[in-house]
């Protein structure tokens, strides 16, 4: 049989399995090749000194995500976090009052992250000890008020293919298990939007409705970055359950804080929510807009520094006159490596900013891992709302 991969795609797939690449000709991969190469010498040039002069100041973000979530009092509630990344979930519960217990996720570089910014946190990380799979839950029950955690999103997402429970990712199994294991008084489950959708509720009442019904009492709702000051268009899916009927009957899901862009002065009950330019302090340029949804860079072999999601998306980060592709890993090299265009390329903390981290949250790993985790992440204030929500329902 030919393999009319060539020989480094079909290295790229035994070691990323569930990796599934675009299905290109071969002239169509010599464009990229080129583009590549292009912008690698590009780069060499700029961090030798050699490149275009500087086009922009370096940026002072005027958004700072931690105002979004104003920290609370400690309320004497617990929270387990699974599949933990970056830590969107997490920073949200922690400064909702909540005290952490331990996270688990199966990247190294993720567990890194949450060992870097919170040191005294229990982690667990890595192919073995961060596996959900391998851990027996039951020594945790009567100890959690509430489990949380994102499945990975790739099963149920376009760009993942959406095959769903065809797809080795697929971890609502493994999520399910865990609740029914530690016995929570709450849990809670976000993923991308089409979870919830025609396509794949017969999987979701199948492998977690029906199943945890037995114990909890379920709500869904769905929830928009921008609803709550992230500049973002960013939508989320997300379970809660609870042990208690009363406590679910006293729940309200989270009210919006912030207005969509575009209400006008007579809608505005609130604060609209900022565009993408004044968040990240860019000069006004006559147009500002939420920035489209940040791409996780976790997509394979290819280490891909851009957070560009789609065709649709570029023109939309072309009208913000900003640069999506090449994410430099601090701002000092993002303004030395100029784009072609001219435009504003972003650095690692603007991606974090764009997805609601606070400004001294770091990432460890190299850049691509840096923006997966970032990409991946439920957006922290989002986090927060949902957490503020559960302990009033709960304390």
């Amino acid at each position: 049989m030919i393999d009319r991969e060539g020989p480094e795609l079909t290295v790229a797939r035994r070691a990323y399995p569930h990796h599934q690449p675009w299905q290109l000709t071969e002239a169509e991969r010599e464009v990229y090749r080129r583009i590549s190469r292009a912008s690698r010498l590009a780069k060499l040039e700029a961090l030798s000194g050699r490149g275009r002069e500087p086009l922009h100041e370096i940026n002072v973000p005027r958004l700072d995500p931690s105002e979004l979530m104003p920290r609370r009092e400690p309320t004497g509630l617990t929270a387990l976090s699974l599949f933990s990344g970056g830590g969107g979930l997490d920073i949200g519960f922690e400064r909702a009052g909540f005290a952490h217990l331990a996270s688990w996720d199966i990247l190294e570089e993720a567990a890194a992250t949450l060992r870097r910014n919170r040191p005294g946190w229990q982690v667990h990380g890595g192919s073995e000890d961060g596996d959900v799979t391998r851990v027996d839950w039951r020594r945790w029950r009567g100890q959690v008020d509430v489990l949380h955690g994102g499945p990975p999103c790739q099963p149920f997402s376009v760009a993942g293919r959406q095959r769903g429970p065809e797809d080795a990712r697929d971890m609502f199994p493994a999520f399910v298990r865990a609740v029914a294991g530690v016995r929570p008084r709450v849990f809670l489950a976000e993923n991308v939007a089409a979870v919830g959708g025609p396509k794949f509720r017969p999987y979701l009442l199948e492998a977690v409705l029906r199943p945890l019904s037995r114990w909890y009492h379920i709500r869904e709702l769905e929830v928009r970055a921008e609803d709550f000051g992230v500049p973002q268009q960013r939508r989320r899916f997300v379970l809660v359950g609870f042990s208690r009927i009363s406590d679910m009957r006293r729940w309200t899901p989270p009210t919006p804080t912030h207005a969509p862009r575009g209400a006008s002065l007579l809608q505005l009950e609130a604060p609209s929510c900022p565009g993408a330019r004044w968040s990240l302090g860019l000069p006004d340029s006559g147009y500002d807009s939420l920035a489209p949804t940040i791409r996780s860079s976790l997509t394979g072999p290819r280490h891909t520094t851009s957070i560009l999601s789609s065709v649709s998306s570029r023109s939309a980060w072309e009208r913000l006159a900003v640069w999506p592709n090449g994410v430099a890993p601090t701002r000092e090299q993002a303004r030395a490596f100029v784009p072609a265009n001219g435009h504003f390329r972003l650095s690692v903390p603007d991606v974090a900013i764009l997805q609601g981290f606070p400004a001294d949250w770091q990432f460890a790993g190299a850049v691509y891992m840096a923006l997966g985790q970032i990409g991946n992440a439920v957006p922290p204030p989002i986090a927060y709302a949902l957490a503020v929500s559960v302990a009033e329902a709960i304390a």
